[in-house]
């Protein structure tokens, strides 16, 4: 659903305390100060249009000057474990985090951790595009992550190029949108952000050697011919590989995660791809899951809530309102309209057989 906040029609004493319930009900926890004249808050005016694309917020922020601030103390108020990604598309902007000050033009976008303390800076009015997406999702995808946020990747060539325009087609298609098509895009708008901040100098992985190359693609073909197997294993994929596990497991050295979590993550991204197909609406959720190898109901929906930030009936239901809409209404709401997610966690999954 649509939603969108504006200042608009807030009497001037009071836009800076609305605005800073805008902003934390759309975001995460934050303290916002009026960049201006010393006591000039009533200045301060802004629209936050936000839309829910699976497991992917995304929202246009259009506002005056201003410094966004994401404190300790709102860390500690709160266990918000999201990324967020600023991209330019009017003024300047700069995003702090990690000792590092990225200052983005119109087309360049970067990265920022929820988990940490980290500064917005606006000296003048703006608009940005902001994307959301639960903090295990990306961390699935790209080691280290703490070396790249608040590093500015341009817009003008390469990943970052196409990231701007799959979001200008993607706001202007969101409304027509079959709700399998939105998580396909949401995926593929995903890639893109990784394959964007994949080019940062701190992304590149140590290079490997080609034979170890080819046991991880190996790997990673065995798995997914196998991953409706409740069986699979690292010990069942090195023996159909005739391979040990401890080879098998040097393989994945420098990947963002283990054999053991990429099975996971490949299993619920099957079972969240089928929760969106209409075909598939007559089965149950705990058969879907049982379907891809999960054999425990209640461990897979917090897995699924860890990786996604909603319950997989949440996104059932998400997914069965999003009927293609004629119209292209914003009534002005407020709340999040799924829940907030969690890390998800680093060690083995009781839900998934890997031993």
């Amino acid at each position: 659903m649509r939603t969108r906040l504006s200042t608009d029609g807030v009497a001037p004493r009071e836009r800076l305390a609305y605005w800073i319930d805008a902003v934390c009900d759309t975001y995460v926890q934050l303290d916002c100060d009026a960049l201006g004249e010393p006591g000039a808050s009533g200045a301060l005016s802004g629209e936050i249009v936000s839309d829910k694309l699976v497991q992917l917020q995304l929202s246009r922020v259009t506002a005056t000057g201003q410094r966004v601030c994401r404190t300790p103390a709102r860390i500690a108020a709160t266990a918000e474990d999201y990324f967020l990604v600023s991209v330019q598309t009017q003024g300047t902007g700069q995003v702090v985090q990690d000792g590092r000050c990225a200052t983005l033009g119109p087309g360049d976008f970067a990265l920022y951790d929820s988990t940490r303390p980290y500064e917005l800076r606006f000296e003048r009015a703006f608009q940005q595009y902001v994307l959301m997406l639960p903090g295990g999702a990306l961390r699935r995808q790209l080691r280290d992550t703490q070396w790249l946020t608040a590093q500015r990747v341009p817009g003008q060539r390469c990943a970052g190029h196409l990231v701007i325009g799959m979001i200008h087609t993607l706001v202007a298609d969101m409304d027509t949108l079959e709700p399998a098509s939105a998580s396909a895009v949401a995926d593929g708008l995903c890639d893109l952000l990784v394959a964007g901040l994949s080019t940062l100098p701190r992304a590149h992985p140590a290079p490997v050697s080609s034979l170890t190359a080819l046991y991880r693609e190996q790997v990673k073909d065995y798995v997914r011919r196998h991953l409706r197997d409740p069986g699979l294993s690292v010990g069942r994929i090195a023996e159909g590989l005739r391979v040990s596990p401890s080879t098998l497991h040097r393989a994945f050295v420098g990947e963002p995660c283990s054999i053991a979590d990429w099975i996971w993550t490949q299993r619920l991204d099957a079972v969240r791809r089928e929760l969106c197909d209409p075909a598939a609406k007559a089965r149950s959720i705990s058969e879907l899951a049982f379907s891809w190898g999960f054999n425990d109901a209640a461990h897979f929906s917090r897995a699924f809530k860890a990786r996604y930030g909603c319950a997989p009936r949440e996104l059932r239901e998400f997914a069965a309102r999003a009927e293609p809409r004629a119209s292209h209404a914003t009534p002005d709401t407020r709340g999040k309209s799924d829940v907030a997610g969690s890390s998800c966690p680093a060690t083995a999954h009781p839900a998934l057989n890997v031993g």
